[in-house]
């Protein structure tokens, strides 16, 4: 059975404490970091070392691609999704035949490891926000939308589940929701029609969705992560959405309203999400594990929706995934260093 608390760990391999710790049953996934990350071989080994003391875990990391990836050392560093966007202004078809390529590479590697899922792709606006940037496709929605689809296409070619973040659009507020509490004045209305858009006309092609930590101050007092009018009255009600909500990181200063990691939990799986993550704090783990350790597990057959086609494969000391791996990797290295 899958729990509720998506944590992290400390080293390349599991402690005595670590594997205590995800015998609790509301433990339902790892994500990974790049402290975590020496070799492909090494990250192949922890995550069967995981699946062998918990096989049901779901295993996840951010690898979207620019500056957020965590797999490294070993594997294809891609270009930052924002250079298909300045590709797609000249070039729209070579922009979306590459956005298709970088999805199904990142994901294929990714799964190579024995790792589910990256959290990606990131839907919002490159508009004025300081922690979105260039992770964003594009400055406006009609490329980010073909672009993104694009990727979505490529990931679920490897094998992948989607995770769409950050909903319902967190390019259009300045503040970084890691230290700062995100505020967006904006109405309604307005988010609808803009950000909102690209997780709107993308949901069919979405497994999960992330939502922000960010107060959208018009329209709920909760950052949207926490709110039962985002999750329960937009998303499942208006927009039908039926796939995995992971809220984000709930270590994260924004998420501070809503108190210790206990209550942080409680709020974000009572307003309506599948599974809860805190990093890098396992103090707050733990606290966050005790605060949820009587409800109920959350819905079985959605989050095993996330489980991605991992292959049986053994990693040697490089990685090398065939002849259309090869190709399409030197093909979007090409790209990413015209591009640099």
């Amino acid at each position: 059975m899958i729990g509720a608390l998506m944590l992290d760990i400390a080293g390349t391999t599991l402690t005595q404490e670590d594997i205590e710790l995800f015998g609790a049953p509301q433990v339902g996934g790892v994500i990974l970091f790049g402290r975590n990350i020496e070799s492909a071989a090494q990250v192949r080994a922890l995550t069967d070392h995981m699946r062998q003391i918990r096989p049901d875990i779901l295993i996840a990391v951010d690898q979207e691609g620019g500056r957020v990836q965590r797999l490294r050392q070993g594997f294809t560093l891609l270009p930052a999704m924002g250079k298909f966007g300045e590709l797609y202004a000249h070039d729209s078809q070579r922009a979306l035949d590459l956005a298709e390529k970088c999805g199904w590479l990142m994901a294929i590697e990714v799964l190579a490891v024995g790792i589910d899922f990256s959290f990606a792709p990131v839907l919002d606006l490159n508009d004025i926000s300081d922690v979105i940037g260039d992770r964003s496709f594009a400055r406006n929605i009609p490329d980010i939308i073909p672009l993104a689809s694009a990727f979505l296409k490529g990931m679920k070619r490897a094998g992948m589940a989607s995770t769409g973040k950050h909903f319902p659009g967190h390019g259009s507020v300045k503040a970084d929701s890691h230290v700062a509490a995100a505020i967006d004045m904006r109405s309604y209305e307005d988010i609808q029609q803009k950000d909102m858009q690209t997780f709107i006309q993308l949901q069919p092609q979405l497994d999960a969705l992330m939502p922000a930590h960010v107060i959208y101050s018009q329209v709920d007092p909760n950052p949207a992560g926490f709110s039962e009018f985002w999750i329960q009255k937009v998303l499942r009600q208006q927009l039908g959405f039926d796939g995995v909500l992971f809220s984000d990181d709930l270590s994260m200063q924004a998420a501070c309203v809503a108190g210790g990691a206990d209550a942080r939990i409680q709020a974000a799986l009572k307003a309506g999400c599948d599974m809860g993550l805190v990093c890098n704090d396992r103090a707050a783990q733990c606290i966050a594990l005790e605060g949820i350790a009587d409800l109920p597990l959350p819905n079985q057959e959605r989050l095993e929706r996330m489980r991605g086609q991992i292959p049986a494969i053994q990693i040697g000391t490089e990685l090398d995934l065939g002849d259309e791996w090869r190709k399409i990797r030197d093909e979007i290295l090409v790209f990413k260093q015209q591009t640099s």
